[in-house]
């Protein structure tokens, strides 16, 4: 399995792997701070392209790609996607499959350039609203000096040492990859040496930082206009106004989308890949003749 496919954008490599054929690409899309993508997204989307082409984009600091040239905003972040998808020969239609953070890239790209976009597939994907809400009942101060002391954790864990051995169940473990049967015993080796390689990546924390402004920026841009099909799990979060779960239905329900709700946490697709995968198959041949 050869993981890279490096193609050039904005002065940095991003990595986008491929597989499968069709006319319509599932785009994979990493939430924040997922170190290696292509690893990561491997147990739903292998799945997937047995009847798809598929496409993992691994942004700039993420897996095998590059460090970052530009900053982080919502609208560098999609055009990053947008052209290394055609630099790697993959052209539109899409439908997105997106993951946590990535949610806000999805609303935006799917409102901004919908003859792009066929369907958006939520893998409990971040919502706009959710992240705005959050800010107000938190603070921007408080949630920034919260990412930071985040990063400064994450730099110790990159080097090694007690730290890294006490968290290291709930870190580069988190969604069971490294003690499942998804990845093969070289795929496991690499998926830890770039979580290590990755963690405190300046790019996880500028993302961050601006998240609430990337939020409000996919938010400005509507409800999502295209078919979409909404996994939502029930993860905790700092807010005591507006669950997880609850922000996801409230979308979905204005969006007009297919819910499926789930208790296997964020990382639900390491969890559940026949289920979802399966799901999105049926999403896409019932909204679209391929």
């Amino acid at each position: 399995m050869n993981l890279t496919n490096k193609v050039t954008v904005n002065g940095t490599e991003l990595n986008v792997y491929t597989e499968g054929s069709g006319t319509l690409t599932i785009v994979f899309m990493a939430g924040s701070g997922v170190t290696c993508p292509v690893l990561e997204y491997k147990p739903i989307y292998r799945r997937m392209s047995e009847k798809y082409r598929i496409a993992v984009i691994e942004k700039a600091g993420y897996g095998f790609s590059g460090s970052a040239k530009t900053p982080r905003t919502l609208e560098n972040l999609v055009s990053e996607d947008r052209e290394a998808l055609r630099k790697a020969g993959i052209e539109p239609p899409y439908a997105l499959a997106a993951h946590s953070y990535s949610g806000f890239e999805a609303v935006y790209w799917s409102n901004t350039y919908p003859e792009e976009v066929k369907a958006v597939l939520s893998m409990d994907m971040g919502i706009p609203d959710m992240a705005v809400s959050q800010s107000k009942e938190i603070g921007e101060e408080k949630r920034c000096a919260m990412v930071k002391k985040q990063q400064k954790v994450m730099q110790k864990v990159a080097k090694g040492g007690l730290i890294t051995k006490l968290l290291k169940n709930k870190l580069e473990n988190v969604s069971g990859l490294l003690s499942g049967s998804e990845l093969d015993d070289e795929e496991k080796k690499v998926y830890r040496e770039l979580f290590y390689r990755n963690i405190a990546n300046d790019e996880y924390t500028e993302e961050a930082l601006l998240m609430t402004e990337n939020a409000k920026k996919a938010y400005n841009t509507g409800i999502l206009i295209c078919p979409c099909c909404f996994y939502i799990s029930d993860m905790k979060t700092l807010s005591k106004k507006l669950s997880w779960r609850q922000a996801g239905m409230d979308y979905a329900a204005k969006c007009g989308g297919e819910v499926h709700l789930s208790d296997k946490g964020h990382m639900m697709y390491a969890f559940i890949p026949d289920e979802m995968s399966e799901t999105f198959i049926k999403f896409i041949d019932h909204n679209f003749d391929l």
